[in-house]
């Protein structure tokens, strides 16, 4: 039962919960240009500059909303940059996004050392954290209290993106408009609706939600700033689009489950699992997920053709 407790415990789940908002939002985001038609690869990139630029404008100015502020502007126009690229100059979009994930490492990195004199790691007092959002009547209700009481006002934040972008998606013209021009822009663009300003203003709003879960994680998971923090989290994040069938709500539980993993992973060098073995375990559960979502997607190509 101490096993079961360490592993399944509601800690587990509340932790998960912190785990999964960079995760889901950045997700968010990438099903938005998914959607319009743009398969973007550079998640890992834009996340990376969100973490950097957000810690650094909440260390000059020790100020949360001003760091998710800065977080979300300049990756923002990183994703401009690549809207420009993929867009309007016609680039190919697998090779642009890896050049983003590039300029993201190379940048952040070079700017650490640049800003703040450090190689690694840094962390000062002046980086205000992410405040928690204190639910009172919530840590009265066995476990569910557990999991929701006093968590960072950016879960909450995150749960409701995900309605949002729901219903943005399927509800609103500019939702349909998204979706016309991954599925059909030459129909879209004869309808008299702009095309370009379609794409531009998804890969503006896949840059918002890309920032502020970047900047969450510097910011808000930790409060310090990590030389490659997003540790493979944007590629994970590409995961949860292809298991969620670009989806919002679906890719919010591919989201939780992947969340769910990592924290598990944390808690399996508690039970004496070896430490190398538990850290390989969210990446394990990513392949074997694209494996099975690789699989759906030929049995439903071979339902089509019969």
């Amino acid at each position: 039962m101490p096993f079961l407790q360490t592993l399944f415990g509601p800690e587990v789940f509340a932790a998960a919960l912190r785990v999964m908002v960079p995760l889901l939002l950045v997700s968010l985001g990438g099903l938005l240009t998914k959607q319009a038609g743009i398969e973007n690869i550079g998640l890992e990139g834009l996340m990376l500059i969100g973490c950097f630029s957000g810690f650094v404008v909440n260390y000059y100015t020790s100020s949360w909303i001003a760091g998710l502020i800065g977080g979300v502007v300049f990756t923002t126009l990183t994703a401009l940059l690549f809207g420009v690229f993929v867009i309007s100059l016609r680039a190919h979009e697998i090779v642009t996004g890896v050049a983003i994930n590039m300029l993201g490492l190379g940048v952040t990195t070079y700017l650490l050392r640049a800003i703040f004199g450090v190689k690694g790691a840094f962390t000062d007092p002046r980086v205000q954290g992410i405040p928690t959002l204190d639910i009172g009547f919530l840590k009265e209700i066995p476990v569910i209290g557990t999991i929701f009481h006093k968590q960072s006002i950016m879960v909450w934040i995150g749960l409701a993106l995900v309605f949002a972008v729901h219903f943005m998606l399927y509800h609103t013209r500019f939702g349909y408009y998204i979706r016309a021009a991954g599925e059909n822009p030459q129909a879209l663009a004869t309808s008299g609706v702009s095309l370009l300003r379609t794409l531009y203003m998804t890969v503006l709003i896949h840059g918002v939600l890309c920032g502020l879960g970047g900047a969450y994680l510097s910011t808000g998971y930790l409060t310090q700033y990590v030389e490659n923090m997003s540790a493979g989290r944007g590629f994970i994040a590409m995961a949860a689009i292809a298991f969620g069938g670009a989806k919002p709500l679906r890719v919010f539980f591919s989201a939780i489950l992947f969340a769910f993993v990592e924290s598990l992973s944390s808690r399996l060098q508690l039970v004496q699992v070896p430490s190398y073995f538990a850290l390989m375990v969210p990446y394990v559960v990513t392949i074997v997920v694209l494996a099975v979502t690789s699989w759906r997607e030929k049995q439903k190509s071979k339902t089509r053709v019969i």
